[in-house]
């Protein structure tokens, strides 16, 4: 696993806000990741990407949403649509050429939107878990009346979390959500896509990866399904996957 240090931490003025980001040069297609909600740029599946396109020598970047991690501002201020136009600006501002973009969870959402917004620029896709739609179809969807109440009138609702302290939802994530809804209809994406998904994760239903796949309008999609992968897919096993898929993914692009 490479040395956070290896690539020093810097900061993107956005709107106002700090955005942190570690960068790597390296030859293109490049590779930009796009992490998950309340995660952030050090997690395990950043980082070991990061060193295995500096081995091959391909260009890559990691970042944090505001309010995420080492950028600014409050996460319970933020919303789908700011954290796209976060994920927006590290792309236009930070990447060079055709990029694949790897989005885990709700970084897959991310993906999907940067990749709506620059197709001219993304050579392909990865997404871990992905999950679009989730502020509608895994937290709007799945609330009781009093849960939908109590965020509709205070505008914050705290939800347990496996993954440390409680989740704050807002009513602003939720609403705002609504405006980049993308599983609704045809998504007008044409480049290579590789979808990876545990079976046993807990937090968004590995059929999300297979609707993708269905709204997707291009025909070079492909999923893997781990049988006995979890939500996070950090084990050895899974970084080996993601690693694998992403070096194939970018062997075809140069080779095309």
């Amino acid at each position: 696993m490479t040395d956070l240090n290896a690539s020093p931490e810097n900061t993107l003025a956005h709107e106002g806000a700090t955005i942190a980001y570690r960068r790597s040069e390296g030859s293109t297609p490049g590779v930009i990741f796009m992490g998950g909600f309340k995660s952030d740029m050090t997690g395990t599946k950043a980082v070991a990407l990061e060193s295995f396109c500096r081995g091959r020598g391909t260009a890559f970047v990691r970042f944090d949403y505001q309010g995420h991690g080492a950028s600014s501002g409050r996460f319970e201020e933020g919303s789908i649509g700011q954290w796209s136009r976060d994920a927006l600006a590290a792309f236009d501002r930070l990447t060079e050429g055709p990029q694949v973009i790897v989005g885990s969870s709700m970084g897959g959402w991310m993906m999907l939107l940067t990749a709506l917004a620059r197709p001219e620029r993304v050579a392909g896709l990865v997404g871990i878990a992905a999950a679009p739609d989730f502020t509608e179809d895994l937290i709007w969807s799945t609330l009781d009346e009093t849960d939908r109440a109590t965020l509709t009138e205070t505008g914050t609702l705290l939800k347990p979390s496996d993954y440390g302290d409680p989740y704050a939802y807002t009513r602003l994530l939720v609403e705002d959500g609504r405006d980049h809804l993308l599983l609704r209809g045809t998504i007008p994406l044409t480049c290579p896509v590789r979808l990876l998904h545990g079976m046993r994760d807990a937090d968004v239903p590995w059929r999300t990866s297979q609707r993708i796949a269905e709204r997707l309008a291009g025909d070079d999609v492909r999923i893997t399904l781990v049988k006995d992968g979890d939500h996070r897919l950090s084990r050895d096993q899974d970084i080996a996957l993601l690693c694998r898929t992403v070096g194939e993914l970018l062997d075809g692009l140069r080779t095309a």
